[in-house]
């Protein structure tokens, strides 16, 4: 039973730990694209939305966008983007930023390289405090059972 109170924590770490991975490597991703410098004209193929939740929880909705551009090289591209501008419809003309080793990569944002570091940021700082929970979880069970076993 004691194993529980180690083993859950540990894994909600190893959890969480992913999520921050994912979160960086979005964050270099979209931050590499808009360092290269490489810039195409792109075109929204199709919008859509996809939702989540209901119930007895709160309803998240989340626009998506496809786009399509050819690179400097001529390789058309095609990708997919959560998150863009309700504006932008089927049809419209967006610039895509990308980077030449990994144009697939791309991303139809403007360069806010503040609001991603701000987004990122806020979202390691949650990870942060669940990681330390959780610690501090183990630490607080462990003195709890060396107590009740001495």
């Amino acid at each position: 039973m004691e194993a529980l109170f180690y083993v859950a924590p540990v894994l909600m770490i190893v959890l969480v730990l992913f999520g921050a991975g994912a979160v960086i490597r979005r964050s270099r991703r979209v931050n590499s694209a808009w360092s290269s410098g490489l810039t195409a004209e792109g075109r929204c193929l199709r919008t859509y939305t996809t939702t989540s939740g209901g119930g007895d929880t709160m309803v998240s909705t989340s626009l998506h966008h496809v786009y399509e551009f050819t690179t400097r090289e001529g390789r058309i591209v095609r990708f997919e983007e959560r998150g863009g501008p309700g504006t932008t419809l089927v049809g419209d003309i967006v610039t895509v930023y990308y980077a030449a080793d990994h144009p697939e990569q791309a991303t139809a944002h403007a360069p806010s390289r503040g609001k991603l570091a701000a987004g990122a940021g806020c979202a390691l700082v949650f990870f942060g405090v669940i990681v330390a929970f959780c610690v501090v979880f183990i630490i607080v069970a462990h003195k709890m059972f060396d107590f009740m076993g001495s």
